[in-house]
């Protein structure tokens, strides 16, 4: 079986110079594995009781509605600020370059239920973090955080799991 690693496109120099950017849109093309990285991310929960699959925009949307389809569980857009029509919390969070928010819907996870965070991939865990905080703030119960892709020598799965989050990676890259 080829490794998942191989379905991942690295572009360097992007967005900045010394930059590895780690493309999953080869991933998401490529039907075996697609559902190969949705299988390994579902796996460890596979008959646990998951009530809500949580995804940050915008690549969490497609992975983490395959994994939320996969356990039964309902889905959790965690948005930029501006995009959510309804009532909605929102926390701001750190990023490489500075501050940014993120907001869902008040009434998306009830207090008590188990949610799993998904992305494609974690490096410094400042959105990452940001997510978990927000769910929390709504009384969720963080089951895990899954990506496809850890950097890390950035840290951020480290980061997460000192907030008490169990982290599941699939890939790991060396560098940035």
């Amino acid at each position: 079986m080829t490794p998942l690693a191989d379905s991942i496109r690295t572009i360097p120099d992007y967005p900045k110079p010394g930059v590895m950017f780690r493309d999953i849109t080869t991933l998401l093309g490529d039907a075996r594995a697609f559902r190969r990285a949705v299988d390994e991310l579902v796996q460890p929960w596979s008959g646990a009781k998951i009530d809500k699959v949580a995804g940050m925009e915008a690549r969490g949307f497609i992975l983490g509605g395959a994994v939320a389809h996969q356990l039964s569980a309902g889905f959790v857009p965690i948005r930029k600020k501006g995009k959510l029509p309804h009532a909605k919390v929102s926390i701001a969070y750190s990023l490489e370059y500075g501050v940014d928010e993120m907001e869902m819907h008040e009434d998306a996870v009830a207090a008590g239920e188990r949610v799993i965070l998904v992305d494609d991939l974690i490096a410094t865990g400042g959105t990452a973090e940001g997510a978990v905080k927000l769910l929390r703030k709504l009384g969720a119960e963080i089951a895990a955080a899954c990506f496809v892709i850890d950097l890390p020598e950035l840290g951020g799965a480290d980061r997460l799991r000192a907030l008490g989050v169990p982290v599941r990676t699939l890939v790991t890259f060396a560098g940035h």
